[in-house]
């Protein structure tokens, strides 16, 4: 396994022909592994922005998903403390794709996934792009189906946990298909 985005986004090695959703093709993703609470342990599929934000140049085991207080993230942060050098779950709304990523960043956050503010939506990604305002982020930012991020956090909820403990980005192509734990709400 190679880090960078090669190594990582690129993942056409077993699966060239593969067309998902939408038209994105398996290189268009991004999968990261709940590793704790275990009623969520899957191997969930996140789009990369398009247009500004970094890339994972390291692979995290065990890191910390934390979802956002206030969950849309379009100032400052009850929680930021928590978010510093973790991931954050934020909700989309409220403002740009990339204020989002910007406060995180602003939290000292590694990395940002949004998830749609549609609870019933578990087939359609939406295009994260640049807002247009010329500011930058350099952290990887991901957007998650909103069934997905629901699930996440109603288990956090559920079990009175602050967060939950991922392993990001996974290469699903080391792992055999019938070994690909994805989320039972989402397979297609």
């Amino acid at each position: 396994m190679v880090p960078g985005a090669a190594g990582w986004c690129c993942l056409v090695l077993l699966f060239p022909a593969c067309v998902a959703v939408h038209g994105l093709h398996i290189h268009d993703y991004l999968y990261f592994q709940v590793l704790s609470p275990g009623d969520i342990r899957y191997i969930f599929t996140a789009t990369p922005a398009k247009d500004f934000g970094g890339i994972f140049h390291t692979r995290y085991e065990q890191i910390h998903l934390v979802p956002a207080e206030p969950p849309e993230a379009c100032g400052e942060l009850s929680n930021g403390f928590f978010i510093q050098d973790q991931i954050a779950l934020v909700e989309r709304g409220g403002c740009s794709f990339l204020s989002k990523t910007r406060v995180v960043q602003e939290h000292g956050g590694r990395a940002v996934i949004i998830s749609d503010n549609a609870v019933d939506n578990d087939s359609f990604y939406v295009e994260m792009i640049q807002d247009s305002t010329q500011r930058t982020a350099d952290i990887p930012a991901l957007f998650l189906l909103g069934r997905d991020g629901y699930m996440i956090r109603r288990s956090l909820e559920q079990h009175g946990l602050p967060w939950a403990i991922i392993s990001i980005p996974v290469n699903v192509t080391s792992i055999p298909t019938f070994e690909l734990l994805q989320p039972p709400w989402t397979l297609w």
